[in-house]
């Protein structure tokens, strides 16, 4: 392997030595040329000065003998001296005595003398004899042509640069050779030893070392690289070995790998054959969902459309005149075919979480109004010794956004089953902000669940054991339900229970407030109540009555009022308000369970008595009050029996096929105080419609001839209505019944069955809507 000159470690060592040995002898070299010019400049005034003194006496005594002759004769002399150009004697009278003068010398390298020396140079010395020390007798200059001594300086100085150049190369030659034989030659060895040497030869021989560079940095690369050749040779082995066993692994691999592609194939084969069997099992499973809606839609609306006509001719018969036996098998029937109602609603909901059909509306509704009012309408189902009580935070939102239908679906089967399981004690319904969402707490001390149970009576048709079935009855399907509910809302709903100690359910909703708390006016006076220190009835107006400013004080039943003042009793005892009535003449607030009020001789024997059923709405205690604060005549009337109907002025077109309904919902508006016009398809409404003036539309869904979607569509397309609300009646529970009736232009919907109290809400706020 040849390596060029310009290239090898010898000449790029050997340039760099030479490099730093030019710089030195550079410097050292400009160093002696300074000194001699520093001494040569010195020299020219040193040499002149003597020629000077040399003169001197000669060119006083011309001077002083003013003779002419010798003046020119000594110039002339002075002339002979290589440096001197021009020479003169003045006399003292400053005239010219002699004076002689010849061209300086030329040359190309003048210059360079000129300027370091500089061209010419002039001396003067006054002429002056011993014996008259201070007669000036005239003066001697002389003109020097500088060159005569700086042509000397320059060959000097070139002899001295000729010189370094040569010691420098010659340096540099003597190097180049040495290392070359020092480190090149041995290295090119080396390297044409390295070179000749093949992978494919794991046992050649070492490399040789080069003679005399056993121990130095030569030679131990050498033992370096015979190292790093051994570690080469015994990897090539290694590889080699492991070569072969690839080329092994490698045959095998493809051997497993032709295998296993046959196989995949027939996998691939079967795996089509089960794709098409999913496609085919996918789309009777499609069709099954299908008929499977068809099927909820249609038994929902065969269900509830006999169910509509049986409860409302019950509530019809209710309201006529009878005997208390056949009221009382009345109201057993009523609420039997409610309890059926209710059973089919969860079924259907159940059925929507199921095929994941279930929509959530967002709107705002009077959360507290919600949950009192589902309390008051299921108080009829507590044992007689239940006290049923709404416990709600003063500080609670007025309305919040959410879905109030599933709400209340909620509330009604975590009190329904809080009710079903506690036969003494308490049930109380707590209600109160929680974080960014509202809590609500139903607690009972009921027969309580045991721990092992506690995620199993949250699934659908299971209770805590077969005996619990049997005893209360029931199907399982409302904590289920209501487990779903919270969960679709992003709530939570969790149970704590100890057997024979009662169960608490909470559920927490993120229902967002829309509106502050509601501002009561506040009322001034003294409230005491005569009721247990553990009663619920306590705790609720320990918390509310201080909230409205009015002092609360409780006694126990068994106290007498001698020496107190009270605007008002409220008690939940009647048996302690006959001697209470002998020390106190304040109004008295009895709070009694549904259906537990007293005789109307026993009310007129304790006046002035108002009686209130449990629960206790908020509004209804405050109304109380505040007519007795403000002395307004007191009107006793059993509040837990009924409600007082509302006279509503307005015509209102039922569009109904089924005589049985026609008659339940015509007798309901009647009650109402409607005026009613019966149409029994879409084409008879639009007739009616052209001949009456109609305040409101109830129209039934599935009719024949003409449907109540059509005939919907055909009253907005006139645009003569546009303002008109159209309520649905329809018996089809299921989630898209809302949007096909919203898409027909009807206003709101109603399902079948219906209660009168869901009838008057409905058409209250289209009517006042429409307003």
């Amino acid at each position: 392997m040849e390596i060029s000159l310009t290239h090898r470690l010898s000449y790029k060592q050997a340039s760099l030595t030479v490099l730093v040995a030019f710089l030195l002898g550079t410097v050292l070299c400009s160093i002696q040329v300074g000194f001699d010019y520093l001494s040569e400049d010195a020299s020219i005034d040193r040499e002149i000065q003597a020629l000077l003194d040399t003169s001197y006496n000669p060119a006083a005594r011309i001077a002083y003998n003013l003779d002419a002759e010798l003046a020119q004769e000594l110039v002339v002399g002075l002339l002979r001296s290589p440096a001197v150009i021009q020479a003169s004697i003045i006399s003292a009278d400053h005239n010219l005595m002699a004076h002689a003068s010849r061209p300086a010398s030329d040359s190309q390298y003048r210059f360079i003398s000129d300027s370091l020396f500089g061209a010419r140079r002039q001396f003067e010395r006054v002429l002056l004899i011993d014996r008259a020390p201070e007669e000036n007798l005239g003066s001697l200059r002389i003109e020097v042509d500088t060159y005569a001594f700086g042509s000397n300086f320059l060959r000097r100085s070139m002899l001295t640069i000729a010189s370094g150049f040569a010691r420098t190369l010659l340096l540099s030659l003597i190097l180049l050779v040495m290392f070359y034989f020092m480190l090149t030659k041995p290295l090119i060895e080396v390297v044409r030893a390295l070179s000749s040497r093949t992978l494919d030869k794991p046992n050649a021989a070492l490399l040789p070392c080069p003679r005399g560079h056993e121990h130095d940095e030569i030679g131990t690369l050498v033992g370096v690289a015979n190292q790093q050749l051994l570690n080469i040779d015994d990897e090539i082995k290694q590889r080699k070995n492991a070569e072969q066993r690839l080329n092994q692994s490698l045959l095998e691999l493809e051997s497993a790998v032709a295998q296993r592609t046959a196989e995949l194939k027939a996998t691939n084969a079967r795996l089509l054959k089960s794709n098409h069997e999913l496609e085919h099992a996918q789309q009777q499973a499609l069709q099954t969902a299908q008929s499977r809606a068809t099927f909820l839609a249609n038994m929902s609306h065969e269900i509830r459309t006999p169910l509509n006509g049986l409860l409302g001719m019950l509530s019809l018969a209710l309201d006529n005149p009878s005997n208390s036996e056949q009221q009382q098998q009345l109201s057993i029937a009523h609420h039997s075919g409610k309890v059926l109602v209710d059973l089919l609603n969860d079924i259907l909901d159940l059925s929507k979480f199921e095929s994941g059909q279930l929509q959530l509306e967002h709107i705002a509704f009077d959360l507290c109004a919600l949950v009192e009012d589902t309390a008051s309408l299921l108080s009829q189902n507590a044992s007689p010794g239940v006290e049923l009580t709404c416990l709600i935070d003063p500080e609670l939102p007025a309305e919040v956004l959410g879905d109030p239908t599933r709400v209340g679906q909620i509330i009604s089967n975590l009190i329904s089953n809080a009710l079903k399981f506690t036969r003494f004690g308490r049930v109380d319904v707590r209600i109160r902000p929680a974080g960014a969402g509202i809590e609500l707490s139903v607690r009972d001390t009921g027969i309580g669940i045991t721990e092992d149970a506690y995620e199993r009576i949250f699934e659908p048709f299971t209770q805590a054991d077969a005996g619990i079935t049997r005893q209360y009855g029931g199907t399982g399907l409302g904590l289920a339900l209501s487990r779903h509910l919270c969960e679709i809302m992003q709530g939570t709903l969790s149970l704590q229970s100890k057997v024979g100690f009662g169960s608490e359910f909470t559920a927490y909703l993120p229902l967002t407030g829309c509106a502050p708390a509601p501002a009561w006016g506040p009322l001034r006076g003294k409230i005491i109540a005569l009721t247990s220190v553990s009663s619920g009835l306590h705790e609720m107006l320990k918390t509310q009555l201080p909230h409205w400013g009015l002092e609360y004080q409780r006694l126990d039943t068994d106290a007498s009022l001698l020496g107190y003042t009270a605007d008002v009793v409220i008690s939940d005892c009647p048996e302690c308000l006959y001697s209470t009535r002998l020390n106190c003449q304040a109004p008295i607030l009895l709070v009694t369970a549904y259906g537990s009020f007293l005789a109307p001789e026993q009310a007129k024997s304790l006046a002035p008595l108002e009686q209130l059923a449990r629960p206790m709405p908020r509004k209804v205690l405050y109304h109380a009050l505040e007519r007795h604060f403000h002395t307004r005549p007191l009107e006793l009337k059993n509040r837990a029996a009924g409600h007082a109907e509302i006279d509503y002025k307005a015509c209102v077109l039922l569009v109904e096929d089924n005589p049985v309904n026609q008659l339940v919902a015509k007798g309901m508006l009647i009650k109402l105080g409607y005026k009613v016009i019966i149409a029994n398809d879409g084409e008879h409404a639009l007739k009616q419609l052209s001949e009456h003036a109609v305040d409101l539309i109830l129209m039934d869904c599935n009719m024949p001839i003409m449907d109540g979607y059509e005939a919907s569509r055909r009253i907005r397309q006139s645009g003569q209505y546009a303002g008109l609300p159209i309520i649905a009646l329809t018996a089809n529970a299921l989630s898209d019944e809302r949007q096909r009736c919203t898409a027909a232009g009807m206003s709101d919907y109603l399902a079948k069955p219906f209660t009168r109290e869901e009838l008057i809400s409905v058409l209250e706020t289209a009517l006042n809507n429409r307003a």
